[in-house]
Protein backbone atom coordinates (compact mmCIF):
# COMPACT_ATOMS: atom_id res chain seq x y z
CA UNK A 1 0.00 0.00 0.00
CA UNK A 2 3.06 2.15 0.79
CA UNK A 3 5.07 1.39 -2.07
CA UNK A 4 7.70 0.93 0.00
CA UNK A 5 10.12 -1.55 -1.94
CA UNK A 6 14.18 -2.74 -2.02
CA UNK A 7 15.42 0.41 -2.76
CA UNK A 8 12.99 2.96 -1.07
CA UNK A 9 14.17 5.44 1.11
CA UNK A 10 12.02 5.94 4.26
CA UNK A 11 12.61 8.88 6.19
CA UNK A 12 12.14 8.51 10.26
CA UNK A 13 11.82 11.87 12.37
CA UNK A 14 9.75 10.40 15.03
CA UNK A 15 10.80 9.53 18.08
CA UNK A 16 11.54 5.42 18.04
CA UNK A 17 9.55 4.66 21.19
CA UNK A 18 6.65 6.00 18.95
CA UNK A 19 4.48 3.01 17.46
CA UNK A 20 3.90 5.40 14.64
CA UNK A 21 7.57 5.58 13.72
CA UNK A 22 8.27 1.76 14.37
CA UNK A 23 5.13 0.17 12.76
CA UNK A 24 4.65 2.63 10.08
CA UNK A 25 8.05 2.87 8.54
CA UNK A 26 10.72 1.38 10.04
CA UNK A 27 9.37 -2.27 10.27
CA UNK A 28 7.80 -1.86 6.57
CA UNK A 29 11.68 -0.71 5.95
CA UNK A 30 13.12 -3.27 7.14
CA UNK A 31 10.95 -6.01 5.84
CA UNK A 32 11.38 -4.39 2.17
CA UNK A 33 15.02 -4.17 3.00
CA UNK A 34 14.72 -0.26 2.06
CA UNK A 35 17.38 2.46 3.25
CA UNK A 36 16.63 4.20 6.66
CA UNK A 37 17.07 8.02 6.93
CA UNK A 38 17.02 8.62 10.71
CA UNK A 39 17.19 12.26 11.87
CA UNK A 40 17.29 13.25 15.44
CA UNK A 41 14.67 15.54 15.77
CA UNK A 42 11.83 16.83 13.32
CA UNK A 43 12.45 20.02 11.92
CA UNK A 44 10.20 21.91 9.52
CA UNK A 45 12.57 24.18 7.78
CA UNK A 46 15.06 20.61 7.33
CA UNK A 47 12.56 18.36 5.81
CA UNK A 48 12.90 19.14 2.05
CA UNK A 49 16.95 19.87 2.34
CA UNK A 50 16.42 16.22 3.69
CA UNK A 51 14.39 14.56 1.38
CA UNK A 52 16.41 16.02 -1.15
CA UNK A 53 20.12 15.20 0.57
CA UNK A 54 19.02 11.19 1.13
CA UNK A 55 16.54 10.60 -2.13
CA UNK A 56 13.80 9.97 0.17
CA UNK A 57 10.82 8.38 -0.86
CA UNK A 58 8.50 7.76 1.77
CA UNK A 59 7.96 9.60 5.15
CA UNK A 60 5.34 8.94 8.06
CA UNK A 61 3.86 11.58 10.45
CA UNK A 62 1.25 12.37 12.99
CA UNK A 63 -0.27 15.06 13.99
CA UNK A 64 0.46 19.00 13.17
CA UNK A 65 3.81 18.10 11.31
CA UNK A 66 2.37 18.62 7.78
CA UNK A 67 1.14 21.78 8.92
CA UNK A 68 4.70 22.79 10.28
CA UNK A 69 6.22 22.19 7.06
CA UNK A 70 3.74 23.73 4.71
CA UNK A 71 4.28 26.72 7.01
CA UNK A 72 7.59 27.01 5.74
CA UNK A 73 8.32 29.42 2.98
CA UNK A 74 7.18 28.07 -0.18
CA UNK A 75 9.39 27.62 -3.40
CA UNK A 76 8.67 27.57 -7.31
CA UNK A 77 10.78 24.29 -7.05
CA UNK A 78 9.37 22.51 -4.45
CA UNK A 79 7.83 19.96 -6.94
CA UNK A 80 11.85 18.90 -7.43
CA UNK A 81 12.49 16.32 -4.87
CA UNK A 82 11.71 12.29 -4.89
CA UNK A 83 9.31 11.74 -2.34
CA UNK A 84 6.57 9.25 -3.39
CA UNK A 85 4.15 8.89 -0.31
CA UNK A 86 3.51 9.96 2.71
CA UNK A 87 1.28 8.19 5.47
CA UNK A 88 0.01 9.66 8.91
CA UNK A 89 -2.73 10.43 11.15
CA UNK A 90 -4.92 13.66 12.41
CA UNK A 91 -3.60 16.01 9.22
CA UNK A 92 -6.69 18.24 8.07
CA UNK A 93 -7.92 17.90 5.16
CA UNK A 94 -7.13 20.98 3.80
CA UNK A 95 -3.10 20.25 4.59
CA UNK A 96 -3.17 16.85 3.08
CA UNK A 97 -4.37 18.08 -0.05
CA UNK A 98 -1.58 21.44 0.10
CA UNK A 99 1.08 18.86 0.70
CA UNK A 100 0.13 16.79 -2.26
CA UNK A 101 -0.36 19.75 -4.46
CA UNK A 102 2.94 21.11 -2.87
CA UNK A 103 5.30 18.45 -2.63
CA UNK A 104 4.04 16.12 -6.41
CA UNK A 105 3.66 12.69 -3.52
CA UNK A 106 0.36 11.02 -2.22
CA UNK A 107 -0.66 11.61 1.28
CA UNK A 108 -2.71 8.52 2.67
CA UNK A 109 -4.37 8.57 6.08
CA UNK A 110 -5.44 5.92 8.57
CA UNK A 111 -6.61 5.78 11.92
CA UNK A 112 -5.14 3.02 14.40
CA UNK A 113 -5.23 2.58 18.12
CA UNK A 114 -1.96 1.39 19.88
CA UNK A 115 -3.81 -1.21 21.08
CA UNK A 116 -4.22 -2.82 17.34
CA UNK A 117 -7.92 -3.64 18.06
CA UNK A 118 -9.67 -0.66 15.95
CA UNK A 119 -8.11 0.14 12.71
CA UNK A 120 -10.01 2.57 10.42
CA UNK A 121 -8.64 3.20 6.45
CA UNK A 122 -9.72 6.27 4.40
CA UNK A 123 -10.85 5.68 0.92
CA UNK A 124 -11.13 6.97 -2.22
CA UNK A 125 -14.87 7.44 -1.82
CA UNK A 126 -14.32 9.09 2.06
CA UNK A 127 -15.70 12.44 2.92
CA UNK A 128 -12.10 14.78 3.09
CA UNK A 129 -12.82 15.12 6.84
CA UNK A 130 -13.80 11.72 8.31
CA UNK A 131 -11.23 9.05 8.81
CA UNK A 132 -12.71 6.02 6.83
CA UNK A 133 -14.01 2.75 7.18
CA UNK A 134 -12.79 -0.33 9.09
CA UNK A 135 -11.46 -3.12 7.44
CA UNK A 136 -13.08 -5.99 6.69
CA UNK A 137 -11.77 -8.05 9.43
CA UNK A 138 -12.24 -5.58 11.66
CA UNK A 139 -15.59 -4.64 13.58
CA UNK A 140 -15.56 -0.81 14.98
CA UNK A 141 -18.43 0.95 16.65
CA UNK A 142 -19.56 4.13 18.46
CA UNK A 143 -20.71 2.98 21.60
CA UNK A 144 -22.44 4.99 24.37
CA UNK A 145 -20.29 4.81 27.04
CA UNK A 146 -23.00 5.37 29.65
CA UNK A 147 -25.31 1.94 28.34
CA UNK A 148 -23.18 0.32 25.75
CA UNK A 149 -25.76 1.04 23.42
CA UNK A 150 -24.65 1.57 19.32
CA UNK A 151 -25.20 5.16 19.30
CA UNK A 152 -27.59 6.39 16.30
CA UNK A 153 -26.03 7.59 12.79
CA UNK A 154 -24.92 11.12 12.34
CA UNK A 155 -27.01 13.55 10.48
CA UNK A 156 -25.69 16.65 8.65
CA UNK A 157 -27.75 19.82 7.40
CA UNK A 158 -26.99 21.13 3.62
CA UNK A 159 -23.59 22.90 4.91
CA UNK A 160 -22.48 19.66 6.50
CA UNK A 161 -23.03 20.74 10.25
CA UNK A 162 -23.27 17.87 12.54
CA UNK A 163 -27.65 17.88 13.70
CA UNK A 164 -27.21 15.14 16.25
CA UNK A 165 -24.06 15.50 18.50
CA UNK A 166 -25.59 14.82 21.59
CA UNK A 167 -26.97 11.28 20.26
CA UNK A 168 -24.50 10.47 17.73
CA UNK A 169 -21.18 11.08 19.22
CA UNK A 170 -19.81 8.30 21.77
CA UNK A 171 -16.66 6.26 22.28
CA UNK A 172 -14.98 4.20 19.22
CA UNK A 173 -14.95 0.57 20.38
CA UNK A 174 -14.17 -2.86 19.13
CA UNK A 175 -17.45 -5.21 20.13
CA UNK A 176 -15.30 -8.13 20.00
CA UNK A 177 -11.76 -7.55 21.67
CA UNK A 178 -9.97 -10.26 20.54
CA UNK A 179 -6.18 -11.38 20.45
CA UNK A 180 -5.28 -8.32 18.63
CA UNK A 181 -4.93 -6.80 22.33
CA UNK A 182 -4.01 -9.28 25.11
CA UNK A 183 -3.90 -6.52 27.37
CA UNK A 184 -1.25 -4.14 29.15
CA UNK A 185 1.82 -5.19 31.14
CA UNK A 186 1.28 -5.07 34.76
CA UNK A 187 -1.56 -2.82 34.69
CA UNK A 188 -5.19 -4.46 35.82
CA UNK A 189 -6.54 -1.39 35.86
CA UNK A 190 -5.63 -0.04 32.57
CA UNK A 191 -7.01 -3.38 31.48
CA UNK A 192 -10.34 -3.24 33.08
CA UNK A 193 -10.58 1.01 31.49
CA UNK A 194 -9.90 -0.63 28.16
CA UNK A 195 -11.77 -3.84 27.89
CA UNK A 196 -15.12 -4.37 29.39
CA UNK A 197 -17.31 -7.55 29.06
CA UNK A 198 -15.12 -8.45 25.90
CA UNK A 199 -15.76 -4.82 24.31
CA UNK A 200 -12.32 -2.52 23.63
CA UNK A 201 -13.33 0.97 24.77
CA UNK A 202 -10.31 3.51 22.62
CA UNK A 203 -11.18 6.20 24.85
CA UNK A 204 -11.79 8.34 21.69
CA UNK A 205 -14.95 10.23 20.74
CA UNK A 206 -16.49 9.91 17.29
CA UNK A 207 -19.38 9.33 14.98
CA UNK A 208 -20.12 7.59 12.09
CA UNK A 209 -22.65 8.84 9.30
CA UNK A 210 -25.69 6.87 7.18
CA UNK A 211 -22.70 5.53 4.91
CA UNK A 212 -20.47 4.35 7.47
CA UNK A 213 -17.98 6.23 7.37
CA UNK A 214 -16.24 7.42 10.96
CA UNK A 215 -15.41 10.54 12.45
CA UNK A 216 -12.94 11.77 15.30
CA UNK A 217 -14.78 14.27 18.09
CA UNK A 218 -11.89 14.22 20.59
CA UNK A 219 -10.70 12.74 23.01
CA UNK A 220 -12.07 11.67 26.40
CA UNK A 221 -12.28 15.04 28.95
CA UNK A 222 -8.93 14.45 30.89
CA UNK A 223 -7.07 13.08 27.72
CA UNK A 224 -5.26 15.49 25.06
CA UNK A 225 -3.23 15.08 22.39
CA UNK A 226 -1.37 18.09 21.61
CA UNK A 227 0.94 18.26 18.31
CA UNK A 228 0.76 14.21 18.15
CA UNK A 229 1.51 13.39 22.28
CA UNK A 230 -0.90 12.10 24.25
CA UNK A 231 -0.83 12.71 27.65
CA UNK A 232 -3.76 13.00 30.43
CA UNK A 233 -4.65 15.71 32.08
CA UNK A 234 -3.25 15.00 36.27
CA UNK A 235 0.09 15.29 35.85
CA UNK A 236 -0.18 18.53 34.15
CA UNK A 237 -2.74 19.65 37.28
CA UNK A 238 -0.12 18.21 39.75
CA UNK A 239 2.41 20.95 38.87
CA UNK A 240 0.29 24.33 37.99
CA UNK A 241 -0.76 23.22 41.64
CA UNK A 242 2.70 23.86 42.89
CA UNK A 243 2.00 27.75 41.79
CA UNK A 244 1.42 29.65 45.27
CA UNK A 245 -1.40 31.34 44.12
CA UNK A 246 -3.24 28.88 42.79
CA UNK A 247 -6.14 27.46 45.31
CA UNK A 248 -7.42 24.92 42.46
CA UNK A 249 -6.79 24.24 39.26
CA UNK A 250 -8.50 21.97 36.22
CA UNK A 251 -6.97 20.83 32.83
CA UNK A 252 -8.85 19.86 29.63
CA UNK A 253 -8.64 20.06 25.87
CA UNK A 254 -9.98 22.92 23.73
CA UNK A 255 -9.86 22.11 19.99
CA UNK A 256 -7.13 22.65 17.81
CA UNK A 257 -8.12 25.30 14.39
CA UNK A 258 -6.19 22.47 12.58
CA UNK A 259 -6.55 18.97 14.35
CA UNK A 260 -6.19 18.07 17.73
CA UNK A 261 -6.34 19.46 21.01
CA UNK A 262 -4.83 22.95 22.98
CA UNK A 263 -4.31 22.49 26.34
CA UNK A 264 -6.81 25.13 28.32
CA UNK A 265 -6.39 25.25 32.39
CA UNK A 266 -8.89 26.69 34.64
CA UNK A 267 -7.05 28.42 37.83
CA UNK A 268 -9.24 29.50 41.22
CA UNK A 269 -6.77 31.78 42.93
CA UNK A 270 -6.41 32.54 46.32
CA UNK A 271 -9.13 35.62 47.35
CA UNK A 272 -6.90 38.68 46.93
CA UNK A 273 -4.96 37.71 44.52
CA UNK A 274 -4.47 38.91 40.67
CA UNK A 275 -3.38 36.49 37.98
CA UNK A 276 0.25 37.66 37.32
CA UNK A 277 0.84 36.64 33.68
CA UNK A 278 5.13 37.16 34.03
CA UNK A 279 5.26 35.40 37.53
CA UNK A 280 3.07 32.58 35.44
CA UNK A 281 5.38 32.10 32.70
CA UNK A 282 8.56 32.03 35.43
CA UNK A 283 6.72 29.31 37.56
CA UNK A 284 5.95 27.38 34.30
CA UNK A 285 9.66 27.63 33.12
CA UNK A 286 11.05 27.15 36.34
CA UNK A 287 9.15 22.97 36.31
CA UNK A 288 11.76 20.46 35.45
CA UNK A 289 9.10 18.18 34.72
CA UNK A 290 6.85 19.87 32.69
CA UNK A 291 6.13 18.69 29.09
CA UNK A 292 7.23 20.38 26.33
CA UNK A 293 2.99 20.46 24.95
CA UNK A 294 2.01 20.88 28.86
CA UNK A 295 2.41 24.66 29.23
CA UNK A 296 -1.17 25.76 28.70
CA UNK A 297 -2.42 27.30 25.52
CA UNK A 298 -5.57 29.59 27.36
CA UNK A 299 -5.45 30.45 30.65
CA UNK A 300 -9.08 30.89 32.29
CA UNK A 301 -9.35 32.67 35.98
CA UNK A 302 -12.70 31.33 37.96
CA UNK A 303 -13.99 32.06 41.56
CA UNK A 304 -14.99 29.99 42.06
CA UNK A 305 -14.15 26.53 40.60
CA UNK A 306 -17.20 24.98 39.33
CA UNK A 307 -17.94 21.48 40.95
CA UNK A 308 -19.97 18.45 40.89
CA UNK A 309 -22.11 17.63 43.45
CA UNK A 310 -19.62 14.94 45.19
CA UNK A 311 -17.07 17.86 45.18
CA UNK A 312 -15.41 16.91 41.98
CA UNK A 313 -13.98 19.84 39.33
CA UNK A 314 -16.68 19.93 36.94
CA UNK A 315 -15.02 20.23 33.16
CA UNK A 316 -18.13 19.94 31.06
CA UNK A 317 -18.98 23.90 30.90
CA UNK A 318 -15.54 25.24 31.38
CA UNK A 319 -14.68 23.06 27.92
CA UNK A 320 -17.93 24.21 26.32
CA UNK A 321 -17.18 27.86 27.47
CA UNK A 322 -14.05 27.70 25.01
CA UNK A 323 -11.82 30.54 25.48
CA UNK A 324 -15.43 33.10 25.27
CA UNK A 325 -15.70 35.00 28.39
CA UNK A 326 -18.12 33.95 31.14
CA UNK A 327 -19.62 35.70 33.85
CA UNK A 328 -16.68 38.50 33.82
CA UNK A 329 -14.08 35.29 34.25
CA UNK A 330 -10.68 37.00 32.10
CA UNK A 331 -8.98 34.61 29.89
CA UNK A 332 -5.75 34.91 28.72
CA UNK A 333 -4.06 33.42 25.99
CA UNK A 334 -0.55 32.12 24.88
CA UNK A 335 -0.43 33.39 20.81
CA UNK A 336 2.96 31.78 19.89
CA UNK A 337 5.46 29.03 21.08
CA UNK A 338 6.86 31.29 23.33
CA UNK A 339 5.79 30.81 27.13
CA UNK A 340 4.15 34.52 27.27
CA UNK A 341 0.30 35.18 27.77
CA UNK A 342 -1.80 38.57 27.01
CA UNK A 343 -5.51 39.13 28.01
CA UNK A 344 -7.68 36.84 25.61
CA UNK A 345 -9.72 40.34 22.99
CA UNK A 346 -12.38 40.01 21.05
CA UNK A 347 -10.20 40.51 18.09
CA UNK A 348 -7.95 37.43 19.35
CA UNK A 349 -11.44 35.25 19.72
CA UNK A 350 -12.08 36.39 16.13
CA UNK A 351 -8.83 35.67 14.39
CA UNK A 352 -9.50 31.98 16.19
CA UNK A 353 -12.26 31.32 14.56
CA UNK A 354 -11.42 32.35 11.48
CA UNK A 355 -8.35 29.68 11.57
CA UNK A 356 -11.13 27.30 11.80
CA UNK A 357 -13.37 27.85 9.60
CA UNK A 358 -10.24 28.20 7.20
CA UNK A 359 -9.43 24.47 8.10
CA UNK A 360 -12.84 23.17 7.82
CA UNK A 361 -12.42 22.43 11.38
CA UNK A 362 -15.90 24.72 12.74
CA UNK A 363 -17.66 21.46 13.65
CA UNK A 364 -15.31 21.29 15.90
CA UNK A 365 -16.57 24.14 18.27
CA UNK A 366 -19.92 22.33 18.06
CA UNK A 367 -19.18 19.06 19.44
CA UNK A 368 -17.68 19.36 22.71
Amino acid sequence: MMGIERDSVTYVAMPLFHGNAVMANLAMAVHAGATVALRRRFSASGFLPDVRRFGVTYFNYVGRALAYILATPERPDDHDNTLQCVFGTEASAQDMAGFARRFGCRVIEGYGSSEGAITLRKTPDAPPDALGVAPPDVEVAVLDPGTGAECPRARFDAAGRLLNPGEAIGELAGPRAGAAFEGYYNDPEGDAERVRDGVYWSGDLGYRDEAGYFYFAGRGADRLRVDSENFAAAPVERILARWPAVVMCAVYPVPDPRTGDQVMAALELHDGTSFDPEEFADFLAAQPDLGTKWAPRFVRIVRPMPLTATGKVHKRPLRRALWDPVDGQPVWVRPGRRVAYEPMTAAHAEALRAQFAAHGRDQALTTL
